[in-house]
């Protein structure tokens, strides 16, 4: 490929540094993603052994952890190549719409990955990946980018062979070869893909295009909170409409927009900002990525939990749903708090108590009705969010400080 033609593969230092159509279509294979993982969270949590036992929970939980975890990651190194490439080229639009059919593959596969569907899902994992960085190194010749690609290219052939390996093991065998497919592939874009002799990757994607990429984050917690609502709509359509449903479903209703509210306000707002402005973008665009990441873990594990409460609000709530309910919640505070940690250097008390309080709470609300398990959750964030805004009230907007 000619230089010119290289040259016009990449975003443009003039052309709008934001999310196109492109990007949010991809987007929506996300939503069933999503959705296919919370299906499966729901069936861990309804099993007699693993609802009644919460270690066994959460290792059922944590093979499901294991699927989410690869879909994340097929998603992040989506956004970190469209933050380069521009997205209006035809073949940067066949890479993107190729990862799109693939994350359709793994998300039929979520379901029986762990059993009858795992070699489609590891085969399609591996080909997503080593596919579409060969295909850089292949058009990118005679760039920078061609070599970071070439690193890339050998961890995730080296991640490829635990990957498909594991396809063919026992249970325990495989979750491990998996796991360690994983920690490689995340390792290696931690470190920036470092080879023997041919060295790493120096320049991270979130010093090259930081605002782009934190409205690609800011977009994907709406696709969650989106897969949100949509479980909870699909789970009410599924049982008689009445008066406790009813109150569950606006219960959850408010949850998802308290979710959004604490997000949103006000660190969500100028992720950008303080990317652009601090000293090294990419060890804080680490850390955005992994506030972001606990936070859609809480999402999906709230999500989870509103689809238990949907399917028997007045109930006996297992130690299994309690966790699912109260924890999700916490989970997200916990990344809402890293994520303020990245925008303001500090981290607002509420956010830490509401954590507390939740944890505090979870023993005593085994066996109470769902729905009251719910209500709690709710009463804990609209108390995060409450606090949020007479901090905020009569003062004027705070900026960006990122850490230094």
């Amino acid at each position: 490929m000619t230089t010119n033609r290289v040259a016009n593969l990449l975003r443009k230092g003039e052309s709008p540094q934001r999310p196109i159509f492109l990007e949010l279509f991809f987007d929506l294979v996300y939503v069933f993603a999503l959705t296919r993982v919370v299906n499966e969270l729901v069936l861990d949590y309804t099993r007699g052994r693993v609802a009644e036992t919460l270690t066994t929970s959460l290792s059922e939980n944590g093979e499901t952890l294991l699927l989410f975890l690869a879909i994340w990651w097929i998603w992040t190194q989506t956004a970190w190549m469209t933050s380069r490439f521009d997205p209006f080229q035809p073949a940067i639009q066949f890479v993107v719409l190729a990862t799109m059919f693939g994350s359709l593959l793994l998300a039929v596969a979520i379901s029986g990955a762990l059993s009858e569907t795992g070699l489609l899902f590891a085969s399609t994992y591996a080909a997503i990946q080593v596919g579409r960085t060969l295909f850089f190194v292949l058009t990118m010749r005679g760039h920078d980018l061609r070599r970071v690609n070439m690193l890339a290219l050998v961890w995730f052939g080296a991640s490829a062979v635990p990957w498909l390996a594991g396809a063919f093991a026992p249970e325990l065998t495989r979750n491990l070869l998996w796991l360690l497919a994983l920690a490689i592939d995340y390792l290696g874009g931690t470190l920036g893909w470092p080879v023997p002799r041919l060295g790493r990757s120096q320049v991270s994607p979130w010093a090259v295009a930081g605002e782009y990429l934190a409205e690609r984050y800011w977009l994907l917690i709406i696709v969650a909170l989106g897969e949100t609502i949509l479980t909870a709509g699909t789970a009410f359509l599924h049982g008689p409409i009445v008066a406790e449903r009813t109150l569950a479903l606006v219960l959850l209703f408010v949850t998802t927009v308290l979710l959004w509210r604490i997000y949103f306000y006000r660190a969500g707002q100028i992720l950008g900002e303080a990317i652009a402005a601090s000293a090294d973008p990419g060890r804080l665009g680490r850390s955005a990525e992994l506030s972001h990441l606990l936070m859609a873990l809480g999402i999906v594990a709230t999500s989870a939990g509103s689809e238990l409460v949907l399917i028997d609000p007045s109930g006996h709530a297992k130690p299994a749903w309690v966790a699912a309910m109260l924890g999700g919640p916490a989970l997200y505070l916990a990344g809402r708090s890293v994520f303020e940690h990245v925008a303001f250097a500090r981290v607002s008390r509420p956010r830490p108590i509401g954590i507390l309080v939740l944890a505090a709470i979870a023993p005593v609300m085994v066996g109470l009705p769902p729905l009251g398990v719910a209500a709690a959750a709710a009463a804990v964030l609209l108390g995060v969010a409450v606090s949020d805004a007479i901090r905020a009230h009569g003062g004027p907007l705070e900026q960006a400080s990122p850490p230094r």
